[in-house]
């Protein structure tokens, strides 16, 4: 196969997933952390002079096995540019990082499983949130060769993705993510932030 059937095969992949492909979502308990940490991973590799590739639900694509869509996914020196599959062998890349996020039932289940599968697959970090506890379990592969996961423990109530060089924390009902001693902010908190600031700049003033 040539390049060119390679691209059309690969274009004519579906963009999608469907209901039966993957777990119900459960309400605000799911989406309201993803929809966080995809907000605070996008804005924190925006400002990295290295480039990742964060995305949330896409379709991924890995050479004979089942397609899946993971709540969130990073991968390491790859362009953040609007796609609708990732397609590992076209990519020349499998994904370096994945969360999902669950609030109990199928979901909570079909994160357990894939403890199992993404270690298969070579996924080199993976992480479990409980959006209702806000809880988590961290995974890591030992070595690049390795295809059974490690759990990780926490460090100073930390986890620490080696593969993102963040951490992350649950705080009561939040999760912060951290580099080193500075927390991240999502865009909406740092809008927040900033309007703060300014209020006190104009008080000041007055």
């Amino acid at each position: 196969m040539d390049e060119e059937e390679r691209a059309r095969v690969v274009a004519s992949l579906p963009g999608e997933v469907t209901w039966n492909e993957m777990p119900m979502p459960e309400g605000d308990w799911h989406t309201g952390p993803r929809t966080y940490v995809w907000n605070v991973l996008r804005r924190y590799w925006a400002q990295q002079s290295r480039r990742a590739y964060v995305s949330s639900a896409l379709p991924i694509y890995y050479p004979e096995e089942p397609r899946f869509a993971p709540d969130l996914l990073v991968v390491l020196d790859a362009e953040q540019r609007t796609r609708d599959k990732w397609v590992c062998s076209a990519e020349a890349h499998g994904l370096d990082w994945v969360m999902e996020v669950h609030a109990g039932g199928d979901r909570k289940t079909a994160a357990e499983a894939n403890v199992q599968r993404y270690a298969r697959l070579g996924i080199p970090e993976y992480f479990i949130l409980d959006g209702r506890h806000c809880a988590l379990e961290c995974y890591r592969l030992a070595t690049p060769d390795a295809r059974v996961y490690t759990r990780l423990e926490p460090q100073r109530g930390r986890y620490v993705s080696k593969v993102l060089g963040l951490e992350f924390q649950s705080e009561g009902e939040r999760l912060q993510l951290w580099t080193s001693a500075t927390p991240l902010l999502s865009y909406k908190e740092r809008v927040l932030q900033l309007e703060a600031e300014l209020a006190r700049l104009k008080k000041s003033q007055l």
